[in-house]
């Protein structure tokens, strides 16, 4: 791709103030539950209604959270990200970078958090898999007539 269509992901800081319903987002991910093919990186699971969150505006679902209060979220497993945002405190200052069309598969939220999302990667792969087969088995039958062929 040439860049044209699809932009390079944006970071941002976002400011948020806990509420009485903590901040208003889940988060997945991490080193032990990577929900990215390849990266172990917390991402924003789903925004609750009325929320922190919500009412700020600025975070999505399927947001990447690079840090929070300059605490880098890289090379964490799942249940450490989750203590860094309950010990966060009140003034929460996150870094985000903003979902980008190339990272996902579609919505998050259509996903149940359960089930591992479809790596478009793993989804070419298997592709080209079926395609070399597929000329493989051609070029099989159009070098060897019927009588000669022998089993694959």
């Amino acid at each position: 791709m040439n860049g044209s269509v699809h932009s390079m992901p944006k970071e941002v800081e976002i400011q948020l103030k806990r509420g009485p319903a903590g901040l208003g987002f889940n988060i997945v991910g991490g080193l032990d539950q990577q929900y990215v093919l390849n990266d172990s990186g917390i991402y924003v699971a789903k925004i609750k209604e009325n929320g922190a969150a919500a009412l700020d505006g600025r975070l999505q679902e399927g947001d990447k959270i690079l840090a929070i209060n300059g605490n880098r979220l890289e090379n964490l497993c799942h249940s450490a990200a989750v203590d860094l945002f309950r010990s966060a405190g009140e003034d929460v200052f996150l870094r985000v970078q903003q979902r980008s069309s190339l990272h996902h598969n579609g919505p998050v939220s259509s996903r149940p958090e359960s089930e591992a999302p479809v790596s478009s990667v793993g989804l070419l792969l298997g592709l080209a898999a079926a395609a070399a087969a597929i000329t493989v088995a051609v070029v099989y039958f159009k070098r060897f007539p019927p009588g000669l062929r022998r089993p694959i």
